[in-house]
């Protein structure tokens, strides 16, 4: 056989349906999502896309034969086809000549430089690489359909021999996937953020003095400190600069105190129970419960508590504060998410029992105001560390939420029960009383009131981690439906299949080569705004608001 009679047999073999859905597909995942994107990683996406698309349209025409629905006429197929053809190419290059045009909408909303263009034929032609691999592999699994069926009709009837032939095979594959190939690459990502978190930073020493978590006098050994735990304890602002910020002596001045940071490594102890005991022990060592606030914080899978978060309450508040936290991970959020999601929640369960069993005990007029935050997994924990009816009868003061992950159940049960004419992006409950939103821009005067305990949640628009879910496959979801965020591009649309596996993308880079203040990069402003109106610093004032989120304001983006 020559090679011309191969390539028109292998090109022969393709649906003319799977081609033309496939266009359509790769066409639609060059769209804006919520993030920018490399043209290598949107050419990878584009190539899983078509592949999926091309998949789509061998089903549909595999359903349509099977349920017997007419054939089209001869004549009318010829016409058929070329219509088909001319309108498929012409939307792929209409497209891929507004690819740049899209990508520059995202980066202009998030304060990044232009691109001068978002390679669109490279884009194109490395997902036709992709796609047809992808494609070629699905063959590989059909041809072993066929193969295991043909030697089990032999002992069984054709149609059942071919369902036990799916049957096995995809057992096989599902077993391939999960057992070995999944945990080959888990194993490597857990290795390698082992590796990672066994690390320490350059500059990052055992601290000397005796108040410090990790010092010669803590409970908590320094070796057993994660790399993200080393960096919380001694990353901190110092009583001087603090003293600075207020105006005052640090030398004569004690109305600034040096701010306490206590923190487990998941190498502190062999159980969150465990870990959480130890935290407590080490925060009594340390006089936090003297302080006049105390937060319980739960960090993101790596163990990582943002330093806009925390450094600007600390300032808030003079360094009168204490801040504890055990890790419970050392994989990202989105890999931990996939793992154990439940991670999260039992060790911030934990610790609040811990603390809070603690905190009750002492006299209401001479203990802190107790308060819980998390950022990602840190939120989806934190969130539900605190039974409302255990706390009841002796409620804590508040808390700040950022970047809720999809699965979070409190904050999706009250963003579907926000008021009537409010987004999802930003909605609004209730009179305002007990839970407020925010995001870039500060939301959270809109309720004539606060109740007696105070939860802000901070989201973004753009924030994949928050709007990722499986309803996206089938179903235009609520964020998209009230209009666009103001950091979501306005060329951004939901298409079925397609928007799914776009912001299932952004997923891993939400937090990467994405200026703070958008995605999952949480800005030291929105949470400025937030602790500001949870906690109700002392001696605070319009001026003080201005000249922190100027000391934290972010440095300019990078191309």
């Amino acid at each position: 056989m020559d090679n011309n009679t191969w390539l028109k047999r292998f090109g022969g073999s393709f649906s003319f349906t799977g081609l033309l859905i496939a266009s359509l597909f790769f066409a639609i995942s060059v769209s804006p999502s919520l993030l920018p994107r490399p043209f290598w990683f949107q050419a990878i996406l584009s190539g899983f896309t078509l592949a999926i698309g091309y998949g789509v349209g061998v089903l549909f025409g595999w359903v349509w034969e099977f349920l017997q629905l007419p054939q089209p006429q001869t004549k009318s197929v010829k016409v058929l086809k070329w219509v088909s053809v001319v309108a498929s190419v012409g939307t792929v290059i209409s497209f891929l000549w507004r690819m740049t045009n899209w990508q520059n909408s995202l980066r202009f909303l998030m304060e990044m430089n232009p691109v001068e263009s978002a390679y669109p034929l490279r884009t194109f032609a490395v997902a036709l690489l992709v796609g047809l691999i992808v494609v070629l592999l699905a063959r590989c699994v059909r041809f072993l359909f066929n193969a295991v069926a043909k030697m089990l009709s032999r002992i069984l009837p054709q149609r059942l021999a071919y369902i036990a032939s799916v049957t096995v095979v995809s057992l096989l594959c599902l077993s391939l996937l999960t057992n070995i190939v999944a945990k080959r690459i888990l194993d490597v990502l857990d290795a390698a953020h082992l590796q990672a978190d066994i690390m320490t930073d350059d500059g990052v020493e055992q601290p000397m003095d005796s108040w410090a978590t990790g010092s010669p006098d803590s409970l908590v050994s320094w070796s057993a400190i994660g790399r993200r735990g080393k960096n919380f304890i001694t990353g901190g602002p110092t009583r001087k600069q603090i003293a600075e910020f207020w105006k005052v002596d640090s030398n004569s001045d004690n109305s600034v105190k040096q701010p306490l940071r206590v923190y487990v490594g998941v190498r502190g102890s062999s159980s969150p129970e465990a870990r959480a005991k130890l935290a407590l022990e080490e925060l009594k060592r340390v006089g936090g419960f003297d302080r006049k606030l105390l937060v319980v914080a739960t960090p993101t899978g790596t163990g990582w508590l943002d330093t806009n978060a925390v450094n600007p309450f600390e300032f808030l508040h003079a360094g009168d504060t204490a801040i504890v936290s055990t890790q419970y991970s050392y994989l990202s959020s989105w890999l931990t998410i996939l793992v154990d999601p439940d991670r999260s929640k039992v060790s911030a369960q934990a610790l609040f029992l811990e603390i809070y069993d603690y905190w009750t005990t002492l006299p209401k007029d001479k203990r802190p105001k107790l308060y819980l935050h998390g950022l990602s997994l840190g939120s989806l924990g934190a969130e539900v560390s605190a039974d409302l009816l255990m706390t009841f009868e002796d409620p804590i003061q508040g808390a700040v939420f950022s970047g809720p992950p999809f699965p979070s159940q409190i904050w999706s049960s009250v963003s579907k029960a926000r008021n009537e004419g409010t987004p999802e992006w930003l909605p609004k409950f209730r009179d305002g009383a007990a839970i407020r939103f925010t995001s870039q821009t500060n939301s959270l005067e809109h309720g004539k009131r606060w109740g007696p305990m105070r939860l802000v949640y901070v989201q973004y628009a753009s924030d994949p981690i928050v709007w990722f879910s499986k309803d996206m496959l089938f179903e235009k979801p609520d964020w998209l439906q009230a209009g666009h965020g103001p950091d979501v591009s306005p060329h951004l649309e939901w298409y079925p299949i397609v928007t799914f596996l776009q912001v299932a993308c952004d997923l891993p880079v939400a937090s990467t080569a994405i200026p703070t203040g958008y995605g999952h990069n949480y800005s030291a402003s929105s949470y400025i705004d937030a602790w500001i109106e949870v906690t109700e610093p002392a001696n605070w004032s319009k001026e003080k608001t201005a000249r922190l989120k100027e000391l934290f304001a972010p440095q300019p983006a990078n191309p």
